[in-house]
């Protein structure tokens, strides 16, 4: 399982990547892509939304079930990857890069404080 060190994870298996400024690029990780099976539809944020820690991010349908997106830090949509509406696939063939499912714009400096490293979520995967 790829548990990239640069990224911090939640629970609800969403990874967040700090950008430049107050940019956090959001997307679900290699587990949860793993365990959802082949995407077939993302239902993404709209630009401009305001997002709470835990609220509703968006939906990812597979062939074997329908997932519901979460908010791992809060912030507005500032971008979503408009490209996963024609090529789901990217977030099973590229979930820490070209699979990423949207941009906030976070105005606290710690927001990704609370979330997990990559050693804590690799311990969390273990269980």
């Amino acid at each position: 399982m790829n548990v990239p060190t640069d990224v911090r994870y939640s629970e609800d298996h969403e990874w967040v990547r700090v950008e430049e400024g107050n940019s956090l690029r959001v997307g679900i990780t290699d587990y949860a892509q793993d365990a959802l099976g082949d995407v077939v539809f993302v239902e993404l944020p709209s630009v401009g939304a305001t997002l709470e820690v835990g609220g509703v991010l968006g939906e990812v349908e597979s062939t074997k079930s329908v997932s519901e997106l979460f908010a791992p830090v809060a912030g507005v949509v500032a971008e979503v990857n408009h490209d996963l509406e024609t090529t789901p696939e990217r977030i099973n063939e590229d979930p820490y890069g070209d699979g990423w499912i949207c941009l906030l714009e976070s105005s606290d400096p710690d927001a990704t404080e609370s979330l997990m490293d990559a050693g804590a979520y690799s311990a969390l995967l273990e269980t």
